[in-house]
């Protein structure tokens, strides 16, 4: 009989989660650590450890199934992390077993990151219908995930799922990936803030300067996501463009994938329904004509606890 409870942890740029699971998708206990992610992958490990032994000790007095780990950067078969933005040093690690180390008498899993997400919503949410749909997580970056007949599809590498470079336009700005025209070189954080920016220079009237009291350097998504739930229209327009864009490139993979839902994720995400419709619109329009009758976007259910519940999800 399996445990009733797992461990999952949310490794991220800033902020390690870590939360007691139980099989029904509810977390029972977490908590949050800083990542340390500029002083090397050592002191990363060390935080993930210590966070889940707070987690074991929180762990009702029973043996858990596993631990579970979502990472950034590619992940393959054994659970060696490759490259993850935004932690120095990390070239290729094979976390799950120096984990494996600590924890000797625990299964440990480890996946990326986004495709954890897409696990947690396909069995604790929007996607628990639907056994085969593409997952996009839009916050920082793009990421995503490809769940088929119910399980994630990783590649022979663990790469598949990386929808936030798949090029839009050949000669597009750079990408941090060194390609030209990606769809993240379009919406990321950076690349969306920068043309706000621009735009707000002949739009002095909008809610996205007082939000940021004029100071441009301070343009983030939840700026603008938050003047367009004020009704701000350049807000507005600035969301439903990126919307646009994401759109073409889920449309791109559908027609590869021979897919029909698109669940999205992340903080901008949530930003409104008129998102939600961009992204759908756009994508109904460039999709081959026989897949458009089944065309489907949803806003992801899970929000925050996406990562901790999928990567849980591992080892439930």
């Amino acid at each position: 009989m399996k445990a009733r409870f797992a461990i999952g942890v949310d490794l991220g740029a800033t902020t390690v989660k870590t939360g007691v699971v139980s099989a029904a998708g509810k977390i029972l206990y977490q908590n949050r650590l800083p990542t340390n992610g500029h002083s090397g992958p050592p002191a990363v490990i060390k935080q993930i450890e210590v966070s889940v032994r707070d987690a074991l000790a929180h762990a009702f007095g029973k043996k858990p199934s596993g631990i579970g780990i979502g990472s950034p950067g590619v992940v393959d078969e054994s659970g060696v992390v490759k490259s993850p933005p935004n932690i120095d040093g990390w070239d290729i690690v094979p976390l799950a077993r120096k984990l494996g180390n600590t924890f000797p008498r625990f299964r440990i899993k480890v996946e990326n990151d986004a495709n954890a997400a897409a696990i947690a919503e396909s069995r604790f949410g929007a996607g628990k219908k639907y056994p085969n749909f593409l997952f996009v997580i839009w916050g920082t970056g793009v990421g995503g995930g490809i769940i088929l007949n119910g399980k994630i599809y990783r590649g022979p590498t663990g790469g598949a799922g990386e929808i936030g470079h798949i090029s839009i336009d050949h000669n597009g700005p750079e990408c941090n990936c060194g390609n030209r025209g990606c769809v993240e070189a379009y919406i990321g954080q950076r690349y969306l803030s920068q043309r706000t920016a621009e735009k707000l220079k002949s739009r002095p009237e909008s809610k996205i300067l007082e939000l940021i009291n004029r100071d441009a350097s301070r343009i983030e998504p939840m700026y603008i996501a938050e003047a367009a739930r004020l009704g701000d229209q350049l807000a507005r327009e600035m969301l439903v463009e990126a919307g646009t864009f994401l759109g073409v490139a889920i449309a791109a993979v559908m027609n590869v994938m021979d897919l029909r839902v698109s669940i999205i994720g992340g903080g901008i995400s949530a930003s409104g329904g008129f998102v939600i419709d961009a992204i759908e619109e756009s994508v109904r329009s460039r999709v081959l004509k026989p897949l458009r009758p089944g065309i489907k976007v949803f806003q992801a259910r899970l929000g925050n606890d996406a990562g901790i519940l999928g990567a849980a999800g591992l080892v439930l």
